[in-house]
């Protein structure tokens, strides 16, 4: 699917044989770790849900990834990252609306993202694109593997 404003910027769901490049690309242009980051954790996510990981990609290359989890109940965003040289240039808000058109396909009725409070520059992104922080809630977590 090309991106409507840039025809060189399409996304398509992520394939185990893009699983490598991901997990690389992440190390570039997410922010922070995460206990999934590997590739047995990533090739579930894909195995279980095929269209889940949403690339986006501009001449060939990675230059975005979102992962659009639906759980039946709920439409969950994580791992929105854009490579440092492809940022304000529209792969962010290309990817979204990927997602978003996911969530409403499936019978989604409300989004919520993980953003880690110290990545301002991320918060400044979500607010543009229509999310707002709810103070009220805090994520419990629990490891279930070391």
């Amino acid at each position: 699917m090309a991106a409507m404003d840039d025809p060189s910027l399409s996304t398509r769901s992520a394939t185990p044989a893009d699983l490598d490049a991901v997990l690389a690309f992440w190390k570039v242009a997410a922010e922070g770790a995460s206990i999934s980051d590997d590739g047995d954790g990533v090739a579930r996510l894909v195995e279980r849900d095929p269209d889940a990981l949403i690339l986006a990609e501009r001449g060939g290359a990675l230059v975005g990834t979102v992962i659009a989890g639906f759980d039946g109940w709920r439409c969950h965003l994580y791992r929105l990252a854009v490579h440092p040289d492809q940022r304000r240039r529209g792969v962010g808000s290309t990817l979204l609306a990927a997602a978003e058109e996911r969530f409403t396909a499936l019978g989604g009725r409300r989004a919520d993202a993980m953003v880690l409070d110290r990545n301002t520059s991320a918060h400044h992104a979500w607010r543009a694109a229509g999310y707002e922080p709810e103070p009220q809630w805090s994520r419990w977590v629990r490891h279930l593997t070391d």
